[in-house]
């Protein structure tokens, strides 16, 4: 009997080390994503959370915490256990927030281990197709002795800097922002003829663009896109190398093991690979992206200082 109690004891003991010894993982991975479900983020994060839970062998659980420009999910996350149960799914907000905001509530670049960057969308800047501007060279002439004003998805938004870096500051003109409450209602304004031009990133703009209603002058990226192949990028249009867009990030905690980190990663590439994501993502106008994580690590610290040049020659600030 004494044995016996010893031998309980002992297992009893063990149990945790046991536990913790257990491979990863052994139970749900939460992916937070920073935005309200049927956005960018949460269709990526949905879309991905399938084919992640196929590879890991346990469900993945998708829950949206919005608010704050996706500060909220952040901060959350950053202070959760760094074990791989709890990742963020945040967008090109996360690197602007980081210089937009005084105390976002965490440190983008020491509270967070980036896992992969999956999908990006360039910054398009478009106008109405009755307008008589047929290039972006154009447009900018037009208005270089009348105000032009643009309209965007919000103050702070990644096509708002995009917008104020290339007509204020590039092209020198006397341009006005207006924000509107997401890229839906810009959109509108645009066709009705509200304002001259339009800063956007790509996917909501998409399907104008094909119709015939939205003419695209010129998108921020490197290099032309498959989905406007006849569109010139700025460099091509004679304005620098201006790249901007949305992407869709995932990040574990800081101090999350690498071992994690490259399991989520392997995880994530190789339902980036499979043919009806790319198909989805076709759909939806965004550009798969994968790479090893110090390569998304080395990638997410160069977007957060690339937006905290624009933000801080824009001069927006918020609390």
């Amino acid at each position: 009997m004494a044995l016996a109690r010893v031998l309980a004891t002992a297992v009893f003991l063990a149990a945790p080390l046991l536990a913790g010894a257990q491979p990863y993982p052994g139970r749900p991975v939460h992916f937070v994503v920073a935005f309200a479900a049927g956005g960018f983020a949460d269709t990526v994060a949905r879309l991905l959370g399938v084919k992640v839970a196929e590879r890991l062998g346990q469900p993945v659980v998708v829950e949206n915490r919005g608010g704050a420009g996706g500060n909220i999910a952040s901060k959350l996350v950053a202070a959760a256990a760094p074990d791989g149960y709890t990742i963020l799914v945040n967008t090109a907000a996360m690197a602007i927030n980081a210089n937009l905001y005084k105390d976002p509530g965490f440190n983008a670049l020491a509270d967070f281990a980036p896992v992969m960057i999956t999908a990006s969308a360039p910054e398009v800047f478009a106008v109405n197709a009755s307008a008589p501007a047929n290039t972006l060279e154009e447009l900018i002439r037009s208005h270089k002795e009348k105000r032009l004003t643009y309209a965007t998805a919000g103050i702070g938004s990644s096509s708002h800097l995009a917008g104020d870096t290339l007509f204020r500051r590039l092209a020198g003109l006397d341009a006005v922002h207006v924000p509107y409450q997401g890229g839906a209602p810009a959109i509108t304004a645009t066709l009705s003829g509200q304002v001259s031009a339009i800063s956007l990133t790509l996917p909501p703009m998409l399907a104008f663009i094909r119709q015939g209603r939205l003419r695209a002058l010129a998108v921020a990226s490197r290099t032309r896109i498959a989905a406007l192949p006849n569109v010139p990028t700025l460099s091509e249009a004679g304005y620098g190398e201006l790249e901007a867009g949305s992407w869709v990030g995932f990040f574990a905690p800081a101090k999350t093991s690498p071992e994690i980190v490259a399991k989520l990663n392997a995880a994530l590439s190789e339902a980036l690979g499979m043919a009806d994501v790319r198909e989805r993502f076709a759909a939806l106008s965004v550009e798969p992206s994968a790479g090893a994580p110090a390569e998304i690590a080395a990638g997410f610290r160069h977007q957060v200082e690339n937006w905290g040049r624009m933000v801080k020659a824009s001069g927006v600030t918020a609390n």
